[in-house]
């Protein structure tokens, strides 16, 4: 007994540390976490370093995380809101996996050696799921979610999570030879009793567990708490499997029964953990159960077998998103990012073995393939955002507007949310600005609202002469990028020295930058918006009004001198660094006099960059 713990202890570690390990390095090139987690579990697996020789057993346990999984896709899918997109989800969702699911089963049927119709229809039905935690993170790091084209990828994305449990029920029915032997009455009796345990999960969810839960909650045990959604989840789930269904299938369930509870948060927020952990267990289990001699003898049909999934996946999703009215950018933009494999590939493989729809062969095949098309997630949706911008409708503008009808005594240059208060300020005193930009979106956005934004890049010496920045009074550069800012900085400074220049910085550093530049006047951009905030903070704490406005001055006042003191000692002013924390002031004393060390720190300038 002494020896099975100590190997489960071992074994944990093993899992802990290579999960530590492969996730970092698979962020850093670029990849998602899931393929981290399988090129972890073949490391750790039969086929790597053997540290685990039995992939079965942990798969086993590891499933749990896949059906903990289904029951949160089942607590965020609101019926409200499914209603609101349900044309997007069920039309755009089914035409996309039906489309995408087709034409690889085709192309697995008549190029992949030995599989028939039913092994290519699961091929290409799984295949054709895409992951969702590379096609959202491709669609968040390009703000591509508040787009049109990405509100119709996440509604296919949802479509695709909600198939998922049809997908595993239909697996039984087309394994052969489960079926024919079975008679219209055990037919009947077995359809009345998976309907018999839906209503019980139904009926549970609506009119018992709120109740039970809103006893437990009072009771403040919060471990209690958790346990609950626990017994919940693999209630409902074990419910279910005692009929013949899958546990995932009463999980997602019980989520969409209790995705309008009031305590639809602490269920989500008590199971994610556990989700969690287990979800990337079963992930390295998929990867331990690998079998690399298979994928290695068979590499150059694997590589191109990726390659022509991923073109075909492309392809349906492109022509289904042009048919449903996109246009032609969005449509690639589309297709790039849901390329991938989706997670729940890896569940139906095992499933689909199981049932003797795969051989062992074809199960390797196909996971190693479904991961491949991870790896080549990113690089597509990178090309496909390329191929967007060349297919977009670009206006016809010239190289910048006329400027003749321009007489502004000061040159505003960037008109984003800071550039526009500026703006204001000069315009309510009656100054007449010239106001350039080179956001076409924006500049007609301004328009209908009566300002005058020239088109120009700031950046360039002609579109500056145009604007008149060798007659004007000041010139206020209002850009929000570090880089442009620093480009129109060194370009005024050298071609008109004279001209009085007006900066916003970034932070503390290019504060410090902009000054060696010689500006005439910089300022932070969160600098007077956080002291303001500060000083209501320190009001709404019971501090009076003219108290809190001297601490806000004490606290400008020794920013400045540091500013300055900064500036004197010769400042490395490269890039800014993770801004620290300033040293701690109390109203009426000194930074020295609270913090002994504040001196040698102020010394060190590059730590500061807020």
């Amino acid at each position: 007994m002494h020896g099975e713990a100590q190997d489960l202890l071992v074994g944990a570690l093993i899992f802990l540390v290579t999960a530590v390990i492969a996730v970092p390095m698979a962020k850093r090139l670029g990849l998602s976490p899931i393929v981290g987690y399988l090129i972890a579990g073949v490391a750790i697996g039969p086929s790597g370093f053997g540290a685990f020789n039995n992939p079965e057993r942990i798969l086993t346990v590891a499933e749990i995380g896949v059906v903990l999984l289904l029951f949160v896709i089942g607590l965020e899918l609101r019926l409200s809101r499914l209603l609101a997109l349900r044309r997007t989800i069920f039309g755009l969702g089914t035409a996309q996996l039906l489309a995408s699911g087709l034409a690889i089963a085709a192309l697995t049927h008549y190029l992949g050696a030995g599989f028939g119709w039913r092994a290519a229809l699961v091929a290409g039905l799984a295949l054709a799921l895409s992951a969702t935690s590379i096609a959202l993170q491709l669609l968040e790091d390009r703000n591509g979610l508040s787009q049109p084209y990405g509100q119709r990828a996440f509604a296919v994305l949802l479509y695709q999570d909600m198939a998922v449990v049809p997908l595993i029920a239909l697996m039984p029915l087309l394994a052969p030879g489960t079926h024919e032997e079975q008679t219209l009455a055990n037919a009947i009796g077995h359809v009345a009793l998976v309907l018999l345990a839906v209503a019980i999960v139904v009926a549970a969810g609506r009119y018992l567990l709120n109740p039970i839960f809103g006893v437990l909650a009072r009771s403040g045990a919060r471990e209690v708490m958790t346990a609950a959604a626990l017994l919940v989840v693999l209630g409902a789930g074990a419910l279910m499997a005692s009929v013949g269904m899958s546990m995932a299938l009463g999980a997602f369930l019980a989520g969409v029964v209790m995705s309008e509870s009031t305590f639809r948060h602490e269920l989500e927020a008590n199971v994610d953990a556990f989700r969690g952990l287990l979800l990337a267990l079963f992930f390295m289990g998929v990867g331990m159960s690998m079998n690399l001699e298979v994928v290695i003898a068979n590499a150059p049909f694997l590589v191109v077998g990726t390659v022509l999934v991923t073109a075909v996946k492309a392809v349906s999703v492109w022509a289904v998103f042009r048919l449903s009215d996109g246009t032609r950018a969005d449509a690639v933009r589309s297709a790039s990012v849901l390329t991938s494999a989706g997670e729940f590939s890896f569940v139906l493989f095992p499933i689909a073995a199981g049932l003797g729809l795969l051989s062992t062969r074809q199960t390797d095949m196909l996971a190693a393939c479904a991961a491949l098309t991870m790896l080549l997630g990113p690089p597509v949706a990178l090309l496909g955002e390329r191929l967007a911008r060349r297919l977009e409708a670009k206006p016809k503008l010239k190289a910048f507007d006329d400027f003749s009808d321009a007489r502004g005594s000061v040159l505003l240059v960037g008109f984003g949310r800071f550039g526009q208060i500026v703006s204001q300020c000069l315009l309510a005193q009656g100054l007449e600005v010239t106001i350039i930009d080179n956001d076409v979106e924006m500049i007609q956005s301004a328009g209908r609202f009566g300002f005058r934004i020239y088109y120009g890049d700031g950046t360039r010496p002609e579109v500056l002469r145009a604007a008149g920045v060798e007659r004007v009074r000041v010139v206020a550069v209002c850009v929000d990028r570090r880089e442009t800012t620093d480009r129109i900085v060194e370009l005024i400074r050298s071609n008109w020295p004279d001209v009085r220049l007006h900066v916003r910085s970034y932070d503390r550093t290019h504060t410090l930058s902009l000054r060696a530049k010689g500006v005439d006047y910089e300022i932070r951009e969160t600098l007077e918006s956080a002291l303001s905030f500060g000083g209501g903070a320190l009001e709404a704490t019971g501090v009076d009004v003219e108290r809190a406005k001297a601490v806000v001055d004490e606290v400008r006042v020794r920013d400045r001198e540091r500013l300055l003191r900064q500036e004197a000692t010769g400042t490395d002013y490269g890039p800014a660094r993770r801004a620290e924390p300033e040293p701690l002031v109390q109203p009426g004393r000194s930074a020295e006099a609270l913090n002994p060390e504040a001196e040698d720190v102020l010394k060190d300038e590059t730590r500061f960059s807020s």
